[in-house]
């Protein structure tokens, strides 16, 4: 292989690359939204079990997968085959996961590009551009296409630069800087009318509710969709890591921030969103549920904002430009899956790779901007809802039935050499080979 991979060249550098891939927008507003619906703490308390019983052992799966191959996802994959069907299964699985990054990607960056556009509107109207703000905030043609480049013109300049001169070091910048604005944030907030009731709607429990079924498979969904499972990201991002470093110890660690992070966002929308109703305006939908998703973002909370006065603007600043880190920490992953196919496969400079996937991804993105009504949701539902549980399904049946477990454990031990004695090696390997593929097939058949 011609080309040179780069790696990362700490484990502070890892673990803020995979928990800013793991952490983007379905963090910050979809976990909050879900756990106000089903059942407060209830529905928290399930979630961190389910993460790190069901998620975690699937995410090391992939981390695995990476390291051993040290190469991208579907070489990666195929140096475990040992057969000529094997290699094919290896090659849909990784290609899969590749495909499915790119069209998350495709959608991703639209909504990213909204969070920047509302990060600058409060800085146009304390300018006095008041027609300039107006525009930023209003759906048009124009504003969608432009921003959605200027966010995947940022996602492909970090790219370019390599593992460590762009994944790594911007990781390392963006990730602190994410949860130092989002504890500024949370602070701020409970310093308002309304914020009580709102962390009481978060915080308290009801037991009663924790075994409900959609309770189970919503917390069960957002645990793995959160980690980046069945993208191929988490492969790649595992086969930059040094021989040396501690697998187990590693991926617990960014599962550890991912699910913090959740938790915090948590404590910042839900009381920002009793904050809004104690201001006069709606947080719950016709229905009786609390509002969520891109209403809850570009309607209720920049109400509470405006509510705010002049104060509000600030606050609006920072919490646009803490979604739109969280969407760029997330991109940058996204991009490298099939950036690192193309470099090592091909044997294409990464700066060019990198240039063409990205303006190709932006190509599809403009083309669901044009039809925005019907394909953005169609894109969004067929990767993330059919796409990502498949993938990651089959990344656990390949690892759990393909993988010989006395390879699996000879790269475990590379890191650390007594693992074969841990509680994690004697129920990791049949975990991963039985439950986390029920568990997601699950998942999957009730999205359907």
């Amino acid at each position: 292989m011609g080309v040179s991979r780069g790696g990362f060249s700490s484990r502070f550098g890892f673990i803020m690359a995979a928990a800013g891939s793991a952490v983007g927008l379905g963090n910050i507003w979809g976990f909050p939204t879900q756990t106000a619906s089903n059942g407060g703490a209830a529905f928290v308390l399930v979630y961190l079990v389910l993460a790190f019983s069901l998620a975690y052992p699937a995410f090391m799966a992939e981390l695995l997968i990476g390291r051993y191959g040290q190469a991208n996802a579907v070489s990666s994959m195929q140096k475990i085959a040992r057969n000529t069907w094997q290699k094919r299964f290896g090659f849909v699985v990784g290609f899969g996961g590749i495909i499915c990054a790119a069209l998350i990607l495709s959608f991703y960056s639209i909504i990213a590009g909204w969070m920047m556009s509302y990060a600058i509107e409060p800085l146009a109207r304390l300018g006095g551009f008041t027609g300039a703000a107006d525009w930023l905030i209003n759906h048009s043609l124009i504003r969608n296409i432009l921003f959605t480049a200027l966010f995947m013109g940022l996602t492909i300049f970090i790219i370019r630069r390599g593992v460590e001169e762009g994944i790594e070091k911007w990781s390392k910048r963006l990730m602190p800087m994410l949860i130092g604005l989002l504890i500024l944030l949370i602070i701020y907030v409970f310093t308002l009318d309304g914020a009580r009731e709102g962390f009481n709607a978060y915080l308290n429990p009801d037991i009663s509710r924790v075994f409900e079924p959609d309770l189970l498979i919503s917390a069960l969904g957002q645990a793995f969709f959160s980690l980046s499972l069945g993208t191929s990201v988490m492969i790649i991002y595992g086969s930059y890591i040094a021989k040396k470093e501690n697998l187990v110890t590693l991926g617990a660690q960014v599962t550890l921030i991912d699910v913090s992070i959740a938790f915090l966002a948590g404590l910042l929308i839900i009381p920002a969103m009793y904050v809004a109703q104690a201001q006069g305006v709606a947080i719950f939908a016709e229905d009786g549920s609390l509002i969520s998703g891109s209403n809850l973002v570009f309607t209720v909370l920049p109400a509470l904002f405006t509510g705010m006065g002049d104060v509000g603007l600030f606050v609006a600043f920072g919490f646009f430009v803490l979604m739109s880190i969280a969407a760029l920490t997330s991109s940058i992953s996204m991009l490298e899956g099939p950036v690192s196919y193309v470099v090592e496969r091909h044997d294409t400079p990464r700066e060019k790779a990198t240039t063409f996937i990205g303006l190709g991804i932006l190509v599809l993105s403009i083309l669901i901007v044009i039809n925005l009504e019907w394909m953005l949701d169609f894109v969004a539902t067929l990767s993330t809802q059919y796409g990502q549980p498949i993938i990651a399904m089959l990344c656990c049946v390949f690892a759990g039935w393909i993988w010989h477990r006395s390879d699996i454990l000879s790269e475990i031990k590379q890191g650390n050499e007594h693992v074969e004695h841990s509680l994690f090696w004697k129920i990791w390997p049949w975990y991963t080979k039985f439950v986390c593929p029920t568990a997601i097939g699950l998942v999957f058949w009730h999205s359907l």
